[in-house]
């Protein structure tokens, strides 16, 4: 019952979302369609103020309480009842109208039909939804619901099979290669602990294209420094901290690393955004991003940062996790292009689409002005990157850097086939020094790796190698020579298998 209750409330959040604006008219039936059983369930919305009144002016919800010896009662008030959160209603209103939000709508359209209504992507009806449903006294998703235009919704389960049945078709390719190659090889001296060997240090750095300052973790290696400098980008609402058992392991071998918060896309903007204080980060952050890491190699070269670590800024690495990937292979040089996102974008029922399309779709305006590239950047590692709507592979023979691409078999927000795999093939990376390994098991979020972790990073060793390889730094491993796996073989380099 826990389960399903979490998968009805979940779904009680996506009816809301998929709505769209139009007459006046209250909402007065939901019906759930489950095609596949020959069987719909319809509940009488406005028939009522409770969960018991909902159960007595609906037939089938009368059966299904039957049925569940009476837990159903108990079940509804949870999902229609529940206050929504307070942050709910300033959310909406500070995200209206903005690029992501548009596009989770357009996404969260194609699993509801609403009778005579046109959608209305905006989040303006949500809004005035809300308003209405806490002016009457009924803030939980049965008063919003009941305050949405249109006389009936229905919902075909079947289409949320389809949306399931395409995210592990995606995974598919990618679970089969590293199943059937040889994981990589340990060095059990890269899994031990590490020690201490490096300093911390959080400052603020200003740059000239915000206008704010960026906040900026420093890890210095105490003792033995090659005098190399690495950039860790994070993902969107998270921050450096998720990352800082990857600068660890590089500290421990001599590199001096540089992990920002992007301050359009972190963890405080998302805070900021739930609490209608700031909006959805915007198309103009997939340009501003990358000028965040270019602006610190600027401060460096000037030394007004790290004046006396005597750091090589001609040749750096830069390191990516989610769209802290895409801005890495921006970087490197890769060119975001508009072709596949006004081809795709609209296609809701496109094989390849995932999760991560929504937040590639919502960059479509500023597309043209996110070729940022940075000569200075030699080694790139991009893990789960969001890529395949941006990037067509015309410019991969030209690009500076080498690119090390990395991705979970079970990363459901950017699954390994469609932005890892098809990219890689399609434009024959591996013939122009590019790799891809595969982390067996591994979701969007399981890679991170926090401070002072037991074990160094699961990928912290293969992030070394790489980096050692590229900027031809004598070191224990390099990607070549292997050692960068782990004890659970979960590492696999599939490139020669594309």
């Amino acid at each position: 019952m826990a389960r399903l209750r979490t998968h009805l409330a979940a779904l009680g959040v996506g009816i809301s979302l998929a709505l769209a604006g139009g007459p006046a008219s209250a909402l007065e039936r939901l019906v759930l369609r489950l095609v596949f059983l020959e069987t719909q369930v319809t509940i009488n919305l406005s028939a009522g103020q409770s969960a018991e009144q909902l159960i007595q002016a609906s037939p089938d919800l009368q059966d299904l309480q039957l049925a569940s010896g009476g837990k159903l009662l108990e079940l509804l008030r949870q999902v229609f009842l529940t206050p929504l959160p307070l942050e709910t209603k300033a959310f909406l209103a500070g995200s209206t109208g903005q690029p992501l939000l548009e596009q989770a709508l357009n996404a969260a359209t194609h699993l509801v039909d609403l009778e005579g209504v046109e959608p209305d992507v905006s989040g303006r009806m949500l809004t005035d939804a809300l308003l209405r449903a806490e002016g009457s006294g009924q803030p939980n998703i049965l008063g919003f619901l009941r305050e949405l235009p249109g006389e009936e919704a229905s919902i075909d389960l079947s289409r949320v099979v389809d949306v399931a049945n395409r995210l592990k078709t995606n995974l598919e390719e990618g679970v089969a290669l590293a199943r059937s190659g040889d994981p990589a090889s340990v060095s059990a001296g890269l899994r031990t602990p590490l020690r201490s060997s490096w300093s911390r240090e959080v400052i603020q750095v200003a740059v000239p294209h915000r206008p704010q300052s960026l906040r900026v973790l420093i890890l210095q290696p105490a003792s033995s420094a090659n005098g190399r400098l690495v950039v860790i980008s994070h993902g969107l609402w998270d921050d450096p901290e998720s990352f800082e058992g990857w600068g660890e392991v590089l500290a421990a071998h001599g590199y001096t690393v540089l992990m920002p918060d992007h301050p359009g896309s972190d963890f405080n903007q998302q805070k900021a955004m739930l609490s209608g204080d700031a909006p959805p980060p915007g198309p103009e952050e997939l340009r501003l991003r990358p000028l965040d890491v270019s602006a610190l190699l600027d401060a460096v070269s000037a030394r007004r940062l790290l004046a006396d670590a005597n750091l090589n800024t001609n040749a750096v690495a830069v390191v990516g996790h989610s769209w802290g990937g895409t801005t890495s292979f921006q970087l490197a040089g890769g060119v975001p292009t508009d072709h596949r996102l006004k081809s795709r974008c609209n296609d809701l029922k496109h094989p390849e689409r995932n999760i991560s399309w929504v937040l590639q779709c919502s960059w479509l305006s500023g597309i043209n002005q996110a070729a940022v590239s940075d000569p200075r950047v030699k080694a790139v590692v991009a893990v789960s990157p969001p890529l395949r709507l941006l990037f067509d592979g015309s410019r991969l023979e030209t690009l500076p850097a080498k690119l090390l691409l990395i991705s979970g078999t079970r990363d459901w927000v950017v699954p390994s086939g469609p932005e890892a795999i098809l990219p890689m093939r399609e434009t024959k990376a591996v013939e122009r020094g590019h790799r891809l390994v595969l982390v067996q098991g591994a979701d969007h979020f399981s890679l991170r790796s926090f401070r002072g972790e037991a074990s160094p990073a699961r990928v912290g060793p293969v992030i070394l190698g790489w980096i050692n390889e590229q900027l031809e730094v004598d070191g224990a491993i390099t990607f070549s020579r292997g050692g960068w796996g782990d004890e659970q073989g979960s590492l696999v380099d599939v490139s020669d298998r594309l």
